[in-house]
């Protein structure tokens, strides 16, 4: 089984070359997924962004009609090397930040130095985290929980570094949904890309 991620705008035409690849497909709708079935065995099954299920016709149209992002959403990633956050408006871009932090790398000495450096690059990796989660309280909190109190929140990185983050009070009003995002340290491309991301559609696909 592969995954893919397709934007909503492109779903009709990826369901189509389907069609053309694998045959005749036949529609369904199973679980909240839009299903395929097609004549050579090949399956895939469609799943909405930001954890919504769907529950319409067995139509590829209809499924990417609704697949839009909420009115309210955001974005967090975090890695020891840095961050970025942003908060989006459906699929405006509101406000984001991103942060660079310098993390020293493993160090091979032993003894009391390898200690010493090990104390200073958890404080450096700490001190990251907590920029981090200062600026996502900031854009993702102040005030915007009065418009959403449950905000989609898309996360990736690095899986300790989000939860550390996320573990800051003031954003315990966010609702991590999928996809998690395997980025590498964030940077402003690396933000849109995930931004991108996000909003797809993914599919899950069995070649016969």
């Amino acid at each position: 089984m592969s995954a893919v991620l397709v934007p909503a705008e492109r779903f009709e035409r990826w369901v189509l070359n389907f069609n053309g690849r694998h045959g005749a497909t036949g529609l369904g709708v199973t679980g909240g997924a839009l299903t395929g079935a097609a004549s050579d065995g090949s399956t895939f099954s469609a799943r909405l962004p930001f954890d919504q299920t769907y529950d319409g016709l067995p139509d590829e149209a209809a499924f990417a009609a609704v697949a839009g992002p909420p009115k309210a959403w955001g974005v967090l990633l975090v890695r020891k090397g840095g961050f970025a956050v942003a908060r989006l408006n459906g699929s405006d871009l509101v406000e984001h930040k991103i942060g660079q932090r310098h993390v020293q790398g493993r160090s091979k000495a032993g003894g009391q130095s390898q200690q010493r450096f090990a104390r200073r690059r958890d404080n450096q990796a700490r001190q990251s985290y907590e920029a981090a989660a200062e600026h996502a309280a900031r854009i993702l909190g102040s005030g915007l929980d009065r418009l959403d109190h449950a905000i989609a929140v898309v996360t990736g990185g690095d899986h300790p570094a989000v939860e550390q983050v996320l573990a800051d009070p003031r954003l315990a009003h966010l609702t991590i949904v999928e996809p998690w995002l395997p980025v590498p340290d964030p940077k402003r491309q690396v933000l849109d890309r995930a931004i991108a991301d996000a909003r797809a559609i993914r599919i899950d696909v069995v070649n016969a």
